[in-house]
């Protein structure tokens, strides 16, 4: 946008933007005004506020410097906007300062567009049109909203901008690379992506199907997702069946992006390790999930939705941090003392039996310290948890399902599938 001073006079381009901006704030809040409140209680027309922009920038470039006009200017308007504040108020008794606000907004648009960067002023300009135009959305939200939320949103805020800046960073036992601050930022970075999982699946997928559900919940805990979607299994019509199976292959898929995403935050040379690895497995599971998906639709194309159980389940309960960490610091002694004993070959085991448990803290204890372990034995036994809870996620789903029959075979082929190309993944980076 700033080269454009160099083909036209500053002030004309200034004067050009700020015309151009407060009348698309004048023609959102026109529109929302009149729905809202009417033509008698409208405050102004989208030229007035595109006057008052106008205005602002008047005022601003014949005293630059000291700003006395543009603040004697604005003092003028907010006192108008206060006597037509007071006139709705009193005799329609319509309530509201948003369109009030907006106005000052626009008023301010001149020494902002000619003071600031670019982005900075595109930036306030398309969030006053968003914020304005999202307001029934807003409105919506806060009905859906629990009577908790903002508690839970006040616990990330505090596990991750109070305690974790508090905690120390020496470790607390000898030789063993582990520190109060290491084990809470893993639990932070795990549970802000559970956090934001959560916020999708019920807020903005709230009203999706089975499909999208598992998609949305792999990315928070594809082992919780599989076990609610087997429950609902059991009272799904049996056409309806592999569409459950299809969703959960897709939460497993997501699985994969979640442990990339974790990895590219804790360790860049695992993370390249990795990469072409996991999005392979990543992108088989979703095609066998999608051949699963589209072989029902083609036998049936009309489905007789069972009704969703929501899940009010919190990713961000102080008992599940409490949990995670716990597990954390477990796996990080059960890695430290395992290879002193039994060597790289012990971590092999170890990756499997982690497998059964919840492999997230297993891993990121793996990849925050590569000093004592290669990046491959790292990278290989990552790869090995994943298969193993893979695995556990297919006894989980056929327990939970109640070992329904038209599961079965979907389960089986699909998750065994999975599995199968997953070891030769594994298979091919040894010998590699």
């Amino acid at each position: 946008m700033e080269n454009l001073y160099e083909f036209l006079p500053e002030e004309l381009v200034t004067f050009i933007l700020v015309t151009l901006f407060s009348l698309l704030i004048g023609l959102s809040q026109r529109r929302i005004s009149l729905k809202r409140e009417g033509e008698t209680t409208l405050f102004g027309t989208d030229r007035t506020f595109t006057f008052i922009g106008i205005l602002g920038y008047l005022l601003y470039i014949l005293d630059p410097e000291g700003m006395k006009l543009f603040m004697g200017g604005g003092l003028i308007l907010g006192i108008l906007l206060g006597i037509n504040y007071y006139v709705k108020q009193s005799q329609f008794h319509v309530f509201g300062v948003t369109t009030i606000v907006i106005a000052l907004i626009t008023y301010c648009i001149a020494p902002i567009v000619a003071t600031q960067p670019s982005w900075f002023y595109l930036m306030v300009v398309v969030t006053v049109l968003l914020l304005t135009e999202l307001k029934h959305t807003f409105t919506e939200l806060a009905q859906r909203m629990k009577n908790d939320e903002m508690v839970t949103l006040a616990k990330f805020l505090a596990i991750s901008g109070i305690i974790l800046p508090m905690l120390p960073k020496e470790p607390f036992i000898p030789g063993i690379d582990l520190t109060p601050y290491s084990v809470w930022l893993a639990t932070v970075v795990v549970s802000g992506i559970s956090y934001l999982s959560y916020l999708l699946k019920r807020y903005v997928f709230h009203e999706s199907g089975v499909l999208v559900s598992g998609i949305v919940g792999g990315m928070y805990s594809s082992t919780a997702t599989i076990s609610v979607l087997a429950r609902k299994c059991k009272k799904a019509l049996p056409e309806d069946v592999p569409e459950y199976a299809a969703a959960m292959l897709f939460a497993v898929s997501m699985m994969f992006l979640r442990f990339l995403i974790l990895i590219f935050i804790f360790s860049g040379a695992v993370f390249q390790t990795v990469l072409p690895y996991l999005l392979i497995m990543s992108l088989v599971s979703a095609s066998v999930g999608t051949f699963i998906h589209f072989r029902k639709k083609k036998k049936k194309d009309k489905t007789s939705d069972v009704p969703e159980e929501e899940d009010n389940s919190n990713p961000l309960e102080f008992k599940v941090a409490l949990i995670f960490a716990g597990l954390f610091v477990v796996f990080t002694l059960l890695t430290h003392y395992t290879l002193i004993y039994a060597g790289t070959s012990g971590l092999t085991v170890l990756s499997f039996i982690a497998g059964l448990s919840d492999i997230t803290p297993f891993i990121l204890n793996l990849i925050q310290d590569t000093s004592k372990v290669s990046t491959q034995v790292i990278a290989a036994s990552s790869m090995q948890a994943i298969i193993s809870s893979i695995t556990v996620n297919m006894c989980y789903a056929l327990f939970f399902s109640g070992r329904r029959k038209e599961l079965r075979p979907w389960l089986l082929g699909g998750f065994g599938l999975v599995i199968g190309v997953n070891f030769i993944l594994l298979l091919i980076f040894y010998f590699i």
